[in-house]
């Protein structure tokens, strides 16, 4: 399945039904009075976050969502059936921004999460509405609202607990086949990874996500290489992984590209935890290992740990700190969520938008002059 993480769409909520004009004709009933029913209101557009999906690939083939108008009114009173919402289905992380991509609308990170971004048009009232005492039989009736029309960006950041960051051939892609059951391409040349990937661990009881992300070269956020538009996908995570080629040359070098891009690129990236993994270490001596670990223990922010993706060796320690982090920043969340509520279902409404109501936002006055019987 191709991996699509940003996605342009237009969505539009139904009209409201047109209000009736009718009146009560029946025999032995000398005056009926008119009994139009009111119309329907139309259905909105509801975005949903839902499990099973960690792509945005379908509304490459469908970027249209219109929800159904409400039905017209009817005589006997009888009031329009509302049309029914249109929910689209998006993967947990997805964010909702303006067309102009400057404000995050919405950010859906909880699965059953809904938020209403359209809402349906009211119906319009029926003659009987409008009956007084001086207007015993009037013929007006008023057509429904009409919905709303948007366009929206989708843009979807992966759920994970630890990200792997590190220069192309760092061994990402190996360090995560090792730890879990994910089978990313492997290979010895750089940008082996286009796209990222998840893995889920299991350690000691628990279960964590680790997401891999193609990797950075200096200048990514010029755009060089890949760019950093893949960094939004580990900026949910409780800690970063990064990871060093022990056996290159120019080792501290990398380092500090790769630190130096987190910075560029902003968001707070760069303060996240970190432990660094000195990887490759199986292809080095004992004593040229510690050389280079102690250099680079030096500059490092985080803790630097030793590990080899292939050998396996050091790869429970690394794991073992990541999950201290993880617990940690799981802690906090949820200490920060506590006095939310439960309940995941939100409504946006633009900020030029008028104000919605249970009835028709129609300003009704009666009419002075009297009908035709």
């Amino acid at each position: 399945m191709k991996f699509l993480d940003e996605a342009k769409i237009f969505i539009k909520s139904g009209n409201g039904g047109n209000g009736c004009v009718s009146f009560r004709r029946e025999k032995y009933v000398e005056f009926g009075g008119p009994n139009g029913g009111d119309g329907g209101r139309g259905g909105d557009v509801i975005f949903e976050a839902v499990n099973g999906l960690n792509t945005l690939i379908d509304f490459r083939y469908r970027q249209h969502f219109k929800a159904k108008r409400g039905e017209n009114g009817k005589g006997r009173d009888m009031t329009g059936a509302g049309g029914p919402d249109l929910v689209v289905k998006v993967p947990v992380g997805t964010e909702v921004l303006s067309e102009d991509r400057s404000e995050v609308i919405a950010d859906l990170t909880t699965e059953g999460q809904q938020v209403t971004m359209a809402r349906g048009g009211d119906g319009g009232f029926g003659n009987a509405r409008f009956k007084t005492s001086t207007n015993r039989a009037p013929r007006r009736s008023d057509p429904g609202w009409p919905g709303e029309e948007h366009w929206f960006w989708l843009r979807l950041k992966l759920i994970a607990d630890a990200g792997l960051v590190g220069l192309p051939n760092a061994g990402k892609s190996t360090f995560l086949s090792a730890v879990s059951r994910a089978k990313p391409k492997i290979g010895d040349y750089p940008f082996t990874t286009l796209h990222p990937n998840l893995g889920v661990v299991y350690l000691h009881g628990e279960e964590f996500v680790i997401a891999d992300i193609p990797g950075l070269i200096e200048g990514a956020h010029e755009g060089h290489g890949l760019g950093d538009r893949f960094l939004g996908h580990v900026e949910r995570c409780g800690v970063l992984l990064h990871l060093v080629d022990a056996s290159q040359d120019d080792f501290l070098e990398a380092y500090k590209t790769v630190r130096s891009e987190l910075a560029a690129y902003g968001r707070e990236l760069n303060y996240k935890p970190e432990i660094v993994g000195f990887n490759k270490i199986d292809a080095l001596s004992e004593d040229i290992r510690e050389e280079r670990l102690a250099a680079l223990k030096e500059i490092a922010v985080g803790e630097v740990l030793m590990l080899s993706g292939v050998s396996g060796e050091g790869v429970q320690e690394v794991l073992a700190g990541l999950l201290r982090h993880i617990k940690q920043d799981r802690e906090e969340r949820a200490e920060a969520s506590a006095p939310e509520t439960s309940e995941w279902k939100q409504s946006w409404e633009p900020a030029d938008a008028p104000a919605h109501s249970d009835v028709p936002a129609h300003e009704v006055e009666p009419d002075s002059e009297r009908s035709e019987p």
